[in-house]
């Protein structure tokens, strides 16, 4: 069914394309593909990148993100598809998540070095592996799901980030002022009967499911980057709460879009991934200049 929906999309696309209303890119199926899947994570990482900062959990969605590439090799070894092992991927980093973030209540360790330890054993765990999976597969399948590819981006993998994004959103709209509160001033929060920890548990969930659901686009590397540069760039000019999310899902939306775009427009040999956080890279030098410029009449959103 979806996949009729998904047909009928890339169908108009093409029609508009035809008719010089469009790009001629998108007379293309892998195209029209990635821009649909830029069109629903880029709000979403935008967002959702918006309490990565205020948590300053940057270097977390990070060792999620590289926790990524473990569980692929995990999958290939277990028959799992190369191309699209959800399964498996979903499964290890979301176990990732949860034990580093147990661990992180049990113990007196900062957050940077317990983050430290649990990626070096992931990424110890992945190099491993690795060695046997080059033997199964062509090491270029592991190329874009570290650095993402539109070339990739199929059906199944739109129907993950659709599932996911609306999963997330159910998710995170209702609670995201309770887990403002609760990063801001936990006591208060925890006063108030909102319960903390659970709330840094279901924001562990969301980040793992978004980072995996992204890997073919963006690339299982560069999704931290994504969820961080935008968010990182809309508080250098934003006065309130309100214009640090609408400014972060702009840029985030704006850079998948052009980061898709333009390597296919102008022929630029490089990965959709590493285009998207260039741009998004760009929006953050213009920000700060920008603040740099007026800084004195500019205070952060928070």
């Amino acid at each position: 069914m979806m996949s009729d929906l998904y047909d009928a999309i890339r169908a108009q696309l093409q029609i508009l394309a035809f008719k010089d209303l469009l790009p001629q890119a998108f007379v293309y199926d892998f195209f029209a593909n990635a821009i649909l899947a830029s069109l629903l994570i880029g709000p979403v990482l935008g967002w959702l990148g918006t309490m990565v900062v205020v948590k300053r959990m940057a270097f977390f969605s990070q060792a999620v993100g590289n926790a990524a590439l473990t569980g692929v090799a995990i999958g290939v070894l277990l028959g799992e598809s190369y191309t699209s092992p959800y399964v498996s991927m979903f499964a290890f980093c979301l176990l990732f998540g949860l034990v580093l973030k147990y661990t992180q209540f049990r113990t007196s360790l900062s957050n940077d070095v317990l983050i430290g330890v649990f990626l070096s054993i992931s990424l110890a765990l992945g190099a491993s592996l690795l060695l046997f999976v080059s033997a199964m597969i062509n090491t270029h399948v592991l190329e874009a799901i570290l650095f993402g590819s539109i070339l990739t981006v199929g059906d199944t993998d739109l129907n993950v980030v659709l599932v996911v994004c609306v999963l997330v959103l159910a998710t995170g709209l209702p609670l995201y002022n309770r887990m403002l509160l609760a990063t801001l001033n936990p006591s208060l929060a925890a006063a108030r009967g909102v319960p903390v920890r659970l709330l840094d548990y279901v924001f562990v969930v969301m980040i793992t499911f978004v980072t995996v659901a992204c890997v073919k686009v963006i690339g299982a590397i560069l999704v931290e980057a994504l969820l961080l540069i935008p968010a990182a760039a809309a508080r250098n000019i934003s006065r309130s709460l309100g214009q640090f999310v609408l400014g972060s899902v702009l840029i985030s939306s704006a850079s998948c879009l052009l980061g898709v775009y333009l390597p296919m427009a102008f022929q630029i040999p490089v990965p959709s991934g590493g285009a998207i956080i260039l741009v998004a890279a760009c929006f953050f030098v213009a920000t700060t200049a920008i603040r740099g410029l007026g800084g004195r009449y500019m205070e952060p959103a928070l």
